[in-house]
């Protein structure tokens, strides 16, 4: 490792982890964060819950900095890399680099045309939340754009403020992309029982005067308006420096989350690796990859060489309408889908099975079920398909 040390590039969860576990890990040489944001670096995921309803200022992470010798540069915004020089480019000057990791996470995608337009949001940052908590203390009618997982844990916050809630969404369910139709449907029925309206295979067509226009000519009354379309890796200030970016726009990483170039690695939401458990490449927005990846690179950059690889069962959780709602695998490619109780009732878990083997599970109130298939997803072990599909059976009980 040169004298420079090593340079983080993003203050989120990815970022900072990284950091700590060089610490925890053995590294004695420089670590220096940058984040473009000047807040103390924070999590995200209370953003939409504790923070938006005004039940905790910030999210800020339990973290000291100082007394782990990592320089924290707050404010600090990177504006390219130049590879040959092991430098990067930010608003306060160069900043040099032995080994770089890019940790710069993702954006939300904007609405076309609503971009700065007045009473439209998006929640992604400390800032976001800070402006919206307001806007929903004072109970006006929102309109939430797109019935993924973010619009449908906005909505549940907006109906816990005492909102009136208007759900918008594009493709003709919701979670459309994440999980098949007949999985999603009894979970779009949330939304009424809820009391929140849905309303699918509608698209914006823009937005005035307090009012959400679709494209089919119906107009809705909105107080206040929040996006939450999806969003694409934060790699845009990357194109051009000879760092490989996938059709998605993520950093693509290897098995041992290096990039491209020569002593850069990349971790969190912006990158992309290759999964040998699931045949394919994975693109991971969720807060355990963000946490579980940095100890990965942490190891080989003090190994100096590729010696660990990163291959893990995805996982993340969702609240939402009064429900613990959690997911663990790589359903695509799955042979057998399995129901393990009534999708009616308040708990019920779903199990992907291909080969016979346990690839995927979303458990809804069972969260026996999930942690249970998260270590058979890591065995591959068989299951009898028959004592899988029963709710009554442990699922560490259903091998075959």
């Amino acid at each position: 490792m040169t004298q420079n040390g090593v340079v983080v590039v993003g203050a989120g969860m990815a970022g900072v982890q990284t950091a700590v576990a060089l610490r925890e890990q053995g590294f004695e040489g420089p670590v220096t964060l940058l984040g473009a944001e000047p807040h103390q670096p924070y999590d995200r995921p209370p953003l939409s819950k504790a923070v938006l309803l005004g039940k905790a200022e910030d999210s800020a992470f339990d973290v000291d900095f100082e007394g782990l010798g990592i320089g924290l540069r707050l404010g600090t915004e990177v504006t390219g890399l130049r590879a040959a020089a092991r430098e990067l480019d930010t608003g306060a000057g160069p900043v040099p680099y032995g080994a770089l990791v890019l940790a710069t996470g993702a954006r939300p995608l904007v609405l076309p045309g609503t971009e700065g337009v007045p009473g439209v949001h998006l929640l992604r940052t400390l800032d976001d939340a800070a402006r919206l908590r307001p806007v929903l203390a004072a109970a006006p009618r929102v309109v939430v754009v797109g019935a993924g997982w973010i619009g449908a844990e906005f909505a549940t916050a907006a109906r816990a403020a005492g909102c009136a809630v208007t759900v918008v969404e594009a493709a003709d369910r919701v979670l459309p992309g994440a999980l098949p139709a007949e999985v999603a449907e009894p979970m779009g029925r949330w939304y009424a029982q809820a009391g929140a309206e849905l309303i699918t295979g509608a698209r914006v067509a823009g937005t005035a005067q307090g009012r959400v226009l679709l494209a089919d000519g119906r107009e809705l009354e909105a107080g206040a308006v929040v996006v939450g379309i999806g969003a694409r890796p934060a790699t845009a200030w990357l194109a051009g420096t000879g760092v490989a970016l996938g059709p998605d726009g993520s950093v693509t990483a290897d098995a041992h989350l290096q990039t491209s170039l020569p002593g850069v690695y990349a971790v969190g939401d912006c990158a992309s690796f290759p999964s040998a458990r699931y045949g394919t490449r994975l693109l991971v927005h969720h807060w355990d990859n963000a946490l579980q990846g940095p100890r990965t690179v942490a190891a080989n950059i003090l190994a100096g060489e590729a010696a660990a690889a990163y291959d893990p069962v995805p996982y993340f959780w969702s609240e939402q309408f009064g429900r613990f709602v959690q997911y663990a695998g790589h359903h695509a490619g799955a042979d057998t889908l399995l129901w393990r109780g009534d999708p009616d009732q308040d708990a019920w878990s779903v199990c992907w099975l291909r080969g016979g083997a346990l690839v995927a599970v979303l458990a809804v109130g069972r969260p026996r079920d999930l942690a249970q298939g998260r270590r058979l997803i890591e065995t591959g072990v068989p299951l009898d398909p028959a004592r899988a599909a029963d709710p009554a059976v442990p699922l560490k009980s259903a091998t075959a």
